[in-house]
């Protein structure tokens, strides 16, 4: 698989990021989530799914128009 990075919010190179497989996929660099109130709120988890925040404006900015 490769990987474009299409752009990042981040300054001094820490997340977030956004990038793009070849295949048209979204991949995104960020912190985790740990807030346990929050990660109880999500449904049908798969056990090897992760959760990452995304700020608003990395979407916006940088998400595929497609």
């Amino acid at each position: 698989m490769r990987i474009t990075k299409l752009g990042t919010t981040s300054h001094g190179g820490n997340c977030p990021t956004l990038y793009e497989t070849d295949t048209g996929d979204v991949v995104v660099q960020g912190y985790r989530l740990t807030d346990r109130e929050a990660l109880a709120q999500l449904s049908d988890v798969l056990p090897d799914e992760q959760f990452v925040v995304v700020p608003r404006e990395l979407l916006t900015r940088f998400a595929p128009k497609e």
